[in-house]
């Protein structure tokens, strides 16, 4: 079967190709959906009476800016751009351990921990990017594509859709065994693959692989009739840890759990998916570290042991911060008072009753450190 063709399986899936990258732009710029949302972020208290006449201007800006973007490398280097913008002003710093592990031109399934939608592949990416390695493709849920603009921008950034919305079981096992097929076409053609460890970012700060994920990523290789620790094995996993010292969602995350909490149920908002995005990108976020763990060569022979296995590895490289020991209530060397005072400010931004989810949330990753030992 020719390339051309094997591609044309995953056309409802995949990234956009560098032919794709023109047209997408176009029909990103002419949608009125999409520029609405810019007016609506960028002029918040002009989009609704002056929409009309800013709108033109908006269209016109995005024209000539993107006009040049003509291949997926170039938007890449766009993307690159804007995240040196990001970084500066919303982090610290960024710290990078364990890219010596990886070998340049070597396809990898990086699986991580998931605190935030769209920085956590972002961050893997410019860590990636900065030290001479080729940039992921990147799994997104459809449950965040749900405007046409969305896709788009997605897809021309190098991601590609995790369909989760199947109307039945014959339906969802015809999504994942394209997916898994995709997977492993994608590192056999040497792209790697960012792939968040479960479904749903970790809201209490517990990052834990889900087996299903791993079952997943078999079906290619059950297909194939080879073993689960052979094919796993094969697909060049690396865990990957991204420590934020302060995660720019966590009000959000505890009013979330503290409203399952007290009521027993939490009905998003429309546009509430697209603020988190857009909150995790422009929030503070003070040091944040990215480690990359040693690639899986021993693999167990379960799903449920390679889950430990790669919650063990996500945990061991778990970047600890003053803010940490504070919420567990630990008494360390690096905790001051301007910080206690920023902590009970912290606090005093969720409901009473819910200042327990926020310190766990923060302490999560020393109590998780603490059974390793």
């Amino acid at each position: 079967m020719s390339t051309v063709a094997e591609q044309d399986i995953y056309a409802d899936i995949r990234p956009y190709h560098d032919d794709e990258v023109a047209p997408a732009i176009a029909r990103l710029i002419a949608d009125d959906e999409f520029i609405h949302a810019i007016l609506h972020y960028r002029f918040p208290h002009l989009a609704g009476p002056l929409g009309w006449l800013l709108s033109p201007l908006v269209k016109f800006s995005l024209k000539r800016r993107w006009s040049r973007l003509d291949n997926v490398q170039a938007v890449q280097r766009q993307v690159a751009t804007f995240m040196e913008r990001m970084i500066e002003s919303s982090t610290n710093k960024i710290t990078v351990s364990g890219l010596e592990h990886l070998t340049p031109g070597k396809a990898y399934l990086f699986v991580s921990n998931h605190r935030d939608i769209a920085m956590d592949p972002a961050l893997v990416n410019w860590c990636l990017y900065h030290h001479g390695l080729d940039t992921v493709r990147i799994a997104i849920g459809d449950n965040l594509l749900r405007k046409a603009c969305a896709s788009e921008l997605m897809r021309l950034n190098k991601s590609f859709i995790v369909k989760r919305g199947a109307k039945g079981p014959r339906e969802m096992l015809k999504n994942f065994t394209l997916l898994s097929s995709y997977i492993k076409h994608s590192l056999e053609h040497k792209h790697s693959v960012w792939i968040a460890q479960k479904e749903g970012r970790a809201k209490d700060g517990l990052d834990e692989t889900d087996p299903a994920i791993l079952k997943m990523f078999y079906m290619e290789g059950k297909k194939r009739g080879e073993s689960f620790a052979e094919y796993m094995a094969g697909l060049n996993i690396v865990p990957v840890c991204l420590s934020y010292e302060y995660d720019p969602c966590d009000v959000d995350k505890i009013n979330e759990l503290w409203q399952k909490q007290t009521s027993g149920s939490y009905q998003k908002t429309e546009f509430e998916d697209i603020d988190s995005i857009i909150k995790g990108i422009v929030g503070f976020k003070g040091r944040v570290h990215v480690a990359f763990a040693k690639p899986l060569t021993e693999v167990p022979a379960d799903p449920d042991a390679l889950a430990q296995l790669i919650d063990q590895q996500i945990w061991q490289n778990y970047r600890l911060y003053p803010v940490n020991y504070l919420a567990a209530g630990l008494t360390h060397a690096s905790v001051d008072e301007k910080l206690v005072e920023l902590w009970q400010q912290r606090l005093q931004t969720v409901p009473q009753g819910a200042t327990s989810l926020m310190s766990a949330l923060y302490a999560a990753p020393i109590m998780r450190q603490s059974e390793l030992e």
